[in-house]
């Protein structure tokens, strides 16, 4: 009986994070799934000890770094099961983790994508940045998750263990269904890397598909392996891409207000930077509004014809700010918001 499952690890010089992890993806995936290997070129010694100590993983070579959106199209052209874990390097998974998950996108046919819970592995009985319990976003589009707003993580006491539909399910672990991937036309390229999961999600939704994280599936995420959280790149990616996402993905007329009002608090959050003395972080937010704005005739090009919905109508939308609720209303716990 073919397989119907693929776990697919992305790599690049990361033989330390394959010979940690690995292991335990091995030992607690069952015999349905296929494990793989996407490796972006890598120069360290990650294809020896791959075919040393995992001679079961099946290798995907790229031919360049191609940064996590590329380089997981790319491989996935070559992955013919039904349903794929995107899953990062730096993850350790538990007993029973796939299953659930697995589960799910079989019952379910509309349900295009699913994390498990996230847990940090520096501190373990507390929910990990990238994804915790599932994501939000507010209405200007900050994204935030059950378990973690900004930087402010909980500690798990199971307040989050529902099975919930959210907005974006986190691209350290993402299961998917290939033909809502497909169908809302991959991950996007320009990216390069951090925030296109949540973009991918978003054009799910607009597709039709719904987008949930189960928490009965529990992983463990290191997080910081590729780029540090403090990173000025990071913060130079994230601020460029949440106003690509906001431009593709909105109606015209609320597109272009919601990056106005985006330009004013990107400006606050320089401020903060420059009083903070983070002054390479304070040129990373103007070389995104920058790079935003000389790519646009490029982006106009490409949202044509693409659907688009208010903000406001999906699911997993926080209708107020979380900006305003977490600096000016000290609401630093999801449960708070509401």
């Amino acid at each position: 009986m073919p397989k119907t499952t693929a776990v697919a690890i992305l790599n690049w010089n990361g033989a330390h994070l394959l010979q940690r992890f690995l292991p335990s993806v091995i030992k607690y995936s069952p015999d349905t799934a296929e494990i793989y290997v996407i490796d972006n070129a890598s120069s360290d010694a990650s294809l020896e000890i791959l075919a040393k100590e995992f001679p079961s993983v099946k290798l995907i070579r790229n031919a360049g770094n191609y940064g996590y959106a590329q380089g997981y199209n790319e491989g996935l052209n070559s992955i013919p099961e039904e349903f794929v874990v995107l899953l990062n390097s730096d993850v350790e998974v538990t007993e029973n983790w796939l299953t659930p998950l697995i589960n799910h996108l079989e019952k379910q046919p509309n349900l295009g994508a699913i994390q498990p819970k996230i847990r940090d592995l520096k501190q373990p009985d507390h929910f990990e940045y990238a994804g915790a319990s599932g994501g939000w976003v507010d209405t200007l589009g900050y994204p935030f998750c059950r378990g973690r707003i900004f930087d402010s993580l909980e500690k798990d006491q199971g307040q989050y263990d529902t099975y919930q539909e959210v907005f974006w399910a986190s691209g350290a672990c993402l299961a998917v269904r290939k033909e809502a991937f497909r169908k809302a036309g991959k991950l996007d390229e320009s990216f390069f890397a951090h925030m296109e999961e949540i973009d991918l999600c978003w054009r799910m939704h607009l597709n039709g598909y719904k987008v949930a994280c189960e928490p009965t599936s529990v992983v463990y995420h290191l997080g910081g392996a590729t780029l540090n959280k403090l990173s000025p790149q990071k913060t130079y990616l994230n601020f460029r891409n949440s106003l690509i996402m906001l431009y593709l993905n909105l109606p015209g007329f609320e597109g272009f207000s919601k990056i106005l009002q985006r330009l004013v608090l990107d400006g606050v959050a320089g401020i903060k930077f420059m009083l903070e003395g983070k002054f390479p972080h304070v040129w990373s937010i103007l070389r995104a509004h920058f790079s935003f704005y000389s790519r646009f005739n490029a982006l106009s090009r490409k949202r044509i014809n693409r659907p688009a919905r208010p903000l406001k109508d999906l699911p997993g939308v926080y209708k107020h700010s979380v900006v305003k609720a977490f600096y000016l209303g000290g609401k630093k716990r999801f449960g708070d918001l509401f």
